[in-house]
């Protein structure tokens, strides 16, 4: 794409970028852990991640050879959710992250911000436009 050989100088490439209003960091991770909808984890062990935000939109990129296995973790998590709240397996799981973000952006407390987040269906922009 660039052409000649081998690619773009990496001091370039960084000027550009700048140029472009585009920061960039790397991320010392140790793990990176993708749940996908089917119950998979792909598990980056010491992989590379970059952080870029462009004009106020970050986006992450993992370097790396991903590990498959079950996601094991999340089920266990769900089951102690359920018992925790009733066993209800017609509502949705509410994460506790969730509820305080609509507790930081709207000043509710937390059992408003829940409710709003289950009457949403565990929609954040709904939960948030509720209270607001």
């Amino acid at each position: 794409m660039f052409g000649g050989g081998g690619g773009m100088n990496p001091r370039k490439m960084q000027q550009m970028m700048e140029q472009m209003g585009i920061d960039v960091t790397e991320i010392d991770a140790e793990e990176v852990v993708i749940t996908t909808t089917d119950g998979r984890e792909l598990v980056f062990s010491d992989a590379d991640v970059t952080q870029m935000d462009a004009r106020g939109q970050e986006t992450y990129q993992i370097l790396g050879q991903p590990e498959e296995r079950e996601a094991t973790a999340a089920v266990e998590s769900g089951e102690a959710a359920e018992a925790d709240e009733g066993g209800d397996a017609g509502e949705p799981e509410i994460p506790d992250a969730d509820v305080e973000i609509v507790v930081q952006r709207t000043g509710a407390s937390e059992e408003e911000a829940r409710a709003a987040l289950k009457g949403a269906d565990g929609d954040l922009a709904t939960a948030i436009a509720t209270l607001e």
